[in-house]
């Protein structure tokens, strides 16, 4: 008994110095009220799930990428003087990105060519027929890779490709990827892959680490050709998982110079995994026939501002008639419900389409007190109802349209390393347009009533997953 005491008594200390740790350190004024409560009421769950969870930095990630921008000898130095012609003035600049160009490690740059990909085999017929045609490197990034059907299709294509003498370059994350397996990597491998994940727990300070995933993903062909998007590896973005059959989503395909952007991303994560850059190309082969502007925004724990959150938060602001938002997960910041609600005041036509079927339960009851909210300003709510979809798209008035990896939770403002494509360009926001108004008619748009005729305990089970969140 007096050892349990003993106990006891260490772990209420530390959750009254977790508290306060959270109370200094936390984001947002939720996250500390939510981990300090926590802390405070149930320390033996709360103090090691903190420690785990609760962090807002990502030690040491900030210095791998200051070696890669001042590094004369290993950064792309060169792709200055190359994408000059081809970066938009900031007299030509669109307002609404403009304070995410500054956030961007790249500025926005025209001369690219943008292509919409929806649903898994276009995605991944685009990838795989982009990569055949490699011949210097292919990089590939993905959150989720799994070992199955279409995993295994891009094994096979990936070892082909490098036994022609392509150098390939693979990063997964390790907890997405947790079931790949030691074969498949060890094949990769064989066959002269560089095989790294993306290693969150790195170094002392980040041994517990868990919470800071890396959600991107970016595959780039000889720096002149990149695709982003929602898609991940497996057969289930291809709509062979039964239940949540079919998937939509959608990914983009950039030729042209913002490709580049893309490639300094996957640099600046390669870098943290392997500790070092492999040599690449950043000459430019411009899309002369087409000047679509494109902007690349990576962004992540390691970012000094919220650089996700202030990106979309912005975007929302400077709409002058319609923002359509499209995400499996609706959990977002205060500011940007606010922003929202502003648009509609503004007379803007505010549309969000959210699935039908969860995938996750936390955040699909959170998500109905948000819902609530902003139905009652006006905001108008679709339900995806054929199947499940994942793709995160926004497209705002008729010239600027989004597409990555993030979607509109907390999660992807704050934990996760996320990447996005923002394209200015009239003729694709009309493929954009026209890809959403499918979407609506596949869709079943919510009133009053779907939340307030719902029972108790439904309406408990919304507010107690609320409280969560800011730390979900």
């Amino acid at each position: 008994m007096i050892i349990i005491g003993i106990v006891l008594s260490v772990l209420y200390v530390l959750g009254i110095i977790s508290a306060f740790h959270a109370v200094i350190y936390n984001r947002t004024s939720q996250g500390a009220i939510a981990w300090a409560l926590s802390l405070l009421s149930f320390p033996f769950i709360a103090v090691p799930a903190y420690w785990i969870f609760g962090r807002k930095k990502f030690e040491g990630y900030v210095l791998a990428r200051k070696k890669l921008l001042d590094n004369q000898e290993d950064d792309p130095a060169d792709m200055v003087t190359h994408i000059k012609p081809y970066v938009v003035s900031q007299q030509e600049l669109n307002p609404q990105i403009h304070a995410a160009e500054r956030m961007a490690r790249v500025p926005l740059v025209t001369g690219n060519y943008c292509e919409l990909l929806i649903n898994g085999e276009a995605t991944f017929d685009s990838i795989f027929a982009g990569i055949e045609q490699a011949k210097d490197y292919v990089l590939v990034q993905f959150y989720i890779v799994r070992p199955d059907g279409l995993g295994n299709r891009l094994k096979n294509l990936l070892i082909e490709k490098a036994r022609q003498g392509v150098r390939v370059f693979f990063l997964y994350d390790e907890l997405g990827s947790v079931g790949i397996g030691t074969s498949y990597i060890q094949q990769l491998q064989e066959a002269n892959v560089v095989v790294h994940p993306f290693n969150t727990r790195k170094g002392i300070h980040n041994l517990f680490q868990v919470n800071f995933r890396n959600h991107r993903k970016v595959v780039v062909v000889d720096g002149q050709v990149a695709w982003i998007g929602g898609h991940n590896v497996g057969d289930e973005y291809l709509g062979k998982d039964e239940k949540m059959s079919p998937w939509r989503d959608t990914h983009v395909k950039i030729s042209g110079p913002a490709a580049l952007a893309a490639q300094v991303s996957f640099l600046e994560d390669f870098r943290w995994a392997a500790d070092y850059f492999p040599d690449l190309t950043w000459q430019i082969t411009a899309q002369h026939d087409e000047q679509q502007p494109v902007l690349i925004v990576p962004t992540g724990p390691a970012d000094e501002m919220d650089t996700a959150l202030l990106m979309f938060s912005h975007i929302i602001n400077n709409a002058e008639h319609r923002i359509w938002i499209s995400t499996p997960y609706f959990v977002p910041d205060e500011s940007v419900i606010l922003a929202l609600k502003l648009a509609r005041l503004r007379g803007v036509d505010v549309r969000i389409i959210v699935p039908e079927v969860p995938d996750n339960l936390l955040t699909y009851f959170a998500a109905f007190s948000f819902f609530d909210d902003l139905v009652n300003s006006g905001v108008n709510f679709y339900r995806y109802q054929v199947g499940f979809t994942h793709q995160k798209v926004l497209l705002v008035d008729d010239n600027l349209s989004s597409i990555g990896t993030a979607n509109f939770d907390n999660r992807s403002f704050r934990l996760n390393f996320e990447i996005t494509a923002l394209v200015g360009s009239e003729e694709f926001a009309k493929d954009v347009q026209s890809m959403f108004e499918s979407d609506f008619g596949r869709s079943t748009m919510m009133n009053d009533d779907d939340y307030s005729n719902k029972s108790i305990w439904f309406k408990f089970a919304v507010n107690a997953c609320r409280l969560f969140a800011p730390v979900l």
